[in-house]
């Protein structure tokens, strides 16, 4: 336990400090961007299945919704949740393992300003989403890398860790509403049925990208080694 503790610090204090500070204007950037990897994820499985997108909308509550016509509901409906899950194990287990860092970074902000432009409309979420897409390109352009390395560490730990509370939030603690409300509506079982299923599929997501991601020594360095994979 120390060994591990002493190889993961800076992903331990990363994990308290979000915590803490989750449900306060601290996080809320963070918190907000993970909202908005759960709709993109809702957009990317809308147009991946043949559907369309009419507007994407960003609640500076903690919330957001997608609008959209046609594609698969099934495909649709799983993606938020599993999604944006997905998203934060890729920026994590890249961030972690690659040298990446800035290219990822930049890519995430260029994606905010491009669903800004085509699929958002109101102001909070316009701003939200253009704010977004400028501040990571300008860290991946002017900072160093390890700073964008360590952007990259905090928004994929956040989603990793906040979508399997989200899910249990959504379909245990409160009922109606959720995703799985939806799904049940639409193919029978209940709203925790499919609740309890995604987040079994989430915490096995997660056990597989620690297990295999974290590696004896996780922690940021300044002496970084040359491109590619690291060791």
């Amino acid at each position: 336990m120390i060994r591990f503790c002493r190889g993961h610090w800076q992903l331990l204090l990363i994990t308290a400090l979000l915590y803490i500070f989750w449900n306060t204007p601290v996080a809320a950037p963070v918190w907000m961007l993970v909202v908005f990897f759960h709709e993109g994820a809702h957009g990317l499985a809308t147009i991946l299945t043949g559907g369309i997108i009419e507007e994407l909308v960003l609640d500076p509550r903690q919330g957001g919704s997608l609008t959209s016509r046609g594609g698969n509901f099934f495909a649709i409906a799983s993606a938020g949740y599993l999604g944006s899950l997905l998203i934060g194990v890729v920026y994590f287990a890249l961030a972690l393992r690659t040298d990446w860092d800035r290219l990822l970074l930049a890519f995430c902000g260029g994606i905010s300003l491009v669903i800004a432009a085509l699929y958002v409309r109101d102001s909070f979420s316009v701003a939200f989403a253009v704010v977004t897409g400028l501040v990571l390109i300008g860290i991946a352009w002017k900072l160093p890398a390890t700073i964008s390395d360590l952007v990259l560490r905090i928004i994929g730990l956040a989603s990793i860790l906040y979508v399997p509370y989200d899910i249990f939030s959504d379909t245990f603690r409160q009922s109606g509403g959720s995703d799985a409300a939806m799904l049940a509506a639409e193919f029978g079982g209940s709203e925790r049925f499919w609740g309890g299923l995604w987040l079994i599929i989430s915490l096995i997501w997660i056990g597989l990208c620690f297990r295999f991601v974290l590696g004896p020594d996780s922690n940021l360095h300044l002496a970084r080694p040359g491109p590619g994979r690291r060791s």
